[in-house]
């Protein structure tokens, strides 16, 4: 009796969200566990089942970094982002759109939902070009200095136009987080920045980045102090008082550049915890935290959605 109440709540979300676009990032290491890809996989199936359709974009930095150091190479992260020399992108190449993508098509058959993988270069879904060197600042020594980051690109647009077609014929693009600058050279490209823009481009009602923190945080060692949901302006604020940091703040700038765009619900969440999806979805309590306009604070309050 229990499972058909849960069942009941959920009604009115699958109401709700039925025939809308949902895009969901999976981050590199939800995929590294096998058990925690495998569990997502049916979240997502689930999604996919009831006709909800379902974009996913995945990164793969841990993946990278791992193979990396077995063939000799150094990975260098600034602010969260690879530098990308030629050897790099040789590794984010068979990492980002061999490995992953065909291990997450292979987990999403399996389950019962249909599948294309991608790369933003498959159909010019992602048009970029080669990012310049940019200002940054040395956190220990406060200097400022210009960064080459390589073969990485910064996305000018993106074209729904296959995206449209695959979701048309009931297919979820499972999109890596390549493109290329239409003069022969394949740039690698944030994955958060790319699903926050495709999200935008096909007017997604949700937006999902799952990653391996429980949401935002008011305290950072302390999980209670997790945020259910929050509006764009306040976030903004979080971010200026340090109460986000570190790594989280390019995540959680794409996610209020979703928001700022027209995307209706913008959710960071856990991956690793079991079923983290589906109660966040489909559930008043949720599971992570949900940012919101501004304007949509108060719709939030009242109706539960």
């Amino acid at each position: 009796m229990e499972n058909i109440g849960i069942l009941k709540q959920a009604l009115p979300y699958i109401r709700r969200y039925k025939n809308k676009i949902f895009v969901i990032k999976l981050g590199g290491e939800l995929v590294q566990d096998p058990l925690v890809l495998d569990d997502i996989a049916q979240d997502i199936s689930l999604l996919y089942q009831i006709g909800i359709r379902v974009i996913v974009v995945h990164g793969g930095g841990p993946q990278a970094t791992e193979l990396s150091k077995k063939l000799g190479i150094s990975p260098r992260i600034v602010e969260g982002r690879r530098i990308t020399d030629e050897e790099t992108l040789e590794v984010t190449k068979m990492i980002f759109a061999g490995k992953i993508n065909h291990e997450i098509l292979t987990i999403l058959r399996k389950h019962g939902a249909k599948s294309v993988g991608l790369s933003g270069i498959d159909g010019d879904v992602i048009i970029a070009k080669k990012r310049e060197p940019v200002p940054v600042r040395d956190e220990k020594t406060g200097e400022m200095g210009n960064v080459d980051f390589g073969y990485v690109g910064d996305i000018v647009r993106v074209n729904t136009e296959l995206l449209e077609v695959l979701l048309s014929y009931n297919y979820i693009p499972v999109i890596s987080s390549l493109a290329d600058d239409g003069q022969g050279n394949i740039l690698n490209v944030n994955a958060d920045t790319v699903a926050s823009r495709i999200a935008v481009a096909v007017k997604a009602y949700k937006y999902i980045t799952m990653t391996n923190v429980p949401g935002i945080l008011r305290d950072l060692n302390d999980p209670s102090t997790k945020i259910s949901f929050i509006s764009q302006k306040d976030t903004l604020k979080l971010i200026e008082d340090k109460t986000i940091k570190g790594g989280m703040i390019p995540k959680i700038r794409e996610c209020l550049y979703a928001v700022e765009n027209g995307v209706k619900r913008v959710h960071i969440l856990n991956g690793m915890e079991k079923n983290s999806l589906l109660a966040e979805v489909f559930t008043r309590q949720g599971r992570g935290t949900m940012i919101l306009a501004d304007e949509e604070i108060e719709e939030y309050v009242d109706k539960g959605f």
